[in-house]
């Protein structure tokens, strides 16, 4: 516990496979679960009805447009939904440094010009720490999550930490692993040059 919220020590963390979760009320926690959830992008798993809806073209994504409403949306929801949430005020001002930097990015799912979903992280190497997700339209985050994949894919990604198990990114083919052998991924992923943004779709629309 402790420490601050500044890129250097964010950075640090995160190539340490730490990241920082708390709630308003507490000091700062840093976090490195055991066992890991992971997705391998080659690993995602697309069900034939949202394959449907990314084909009729029902949402416009974009990466990298709207990070500041993205992550506060994030936080926005889970208090709606009384869940709580550990992205509070200086989180948000750290993770918008972080994008300024280049470190952090948005993918962002728009429907009739409104944001509609999205999703928030940080980029080390080829590794993709996703944070957090929100949804306002239903599978707008779902929409923005397999993109943000064959993103990573085109760019050759070879993980994706998802920090703790859920049913939902499951279901689109993440598991759990032991944490040393995530450590293991992390630092071969690491040797990579990372690729700061601002992040474009424009390759992979290009690519097809």
């Amino acid at each position: 516990m402790g420490g601050d919220l500044s890129e250097k020590r964010l950075l640090l963390a995160y190539r340490q496979g730490i990241f920082p979760w708390f709630s308003d009320e507490d000091p700062i926690v840093w976090w490195s679960p055991d066992p890991r959830l992971v997705l391998l992008p080659d690993e995602i798993r697309i069900s034939k009805s949202l394959k449907k809806i990314i084909k009729k073209g029902v949402f416009h994504v974009t990466m990298d447009t709207a990070f500041d409403q993205v992550i506060n949306s994030c936080a926005q929801v889970r208090i709606q939904k009384r869940e709580g949430t550990w992205i509070i005020k200086e989180m948000v001002d750290a993770y918008v440094k972080l994008h300024e930097s280049g470190y952090a990015h948005s993918v962002e799912a728009w429907y009739e010009g409104a944001l509609a979903g999205g999703l928030y992280g940080v980029s080390l190497g080829k590794c993709f720490f996703g944070e957090s997700m929100f949804t306002h339209v239903s599978n707008a985050s779902k929409v923005a999550f397999i993109t943000l994949v064959n993103y990573l894919k085109s760019m050759a990604f070879d993980l994706i930490d998802c920090q703790v198990a859920t049913a939902h990114l499951i279901r689109f083919g993440a598991r759990k692993i032991p944490r040393n052998q995530f450590l293991e991924l992390l630092q071969k992923s690491l040797t990579a040059p990372t690729r700061r943004g601002p992040w474009s779709l424009t390759k992979l629309i290009h690519d097809g």
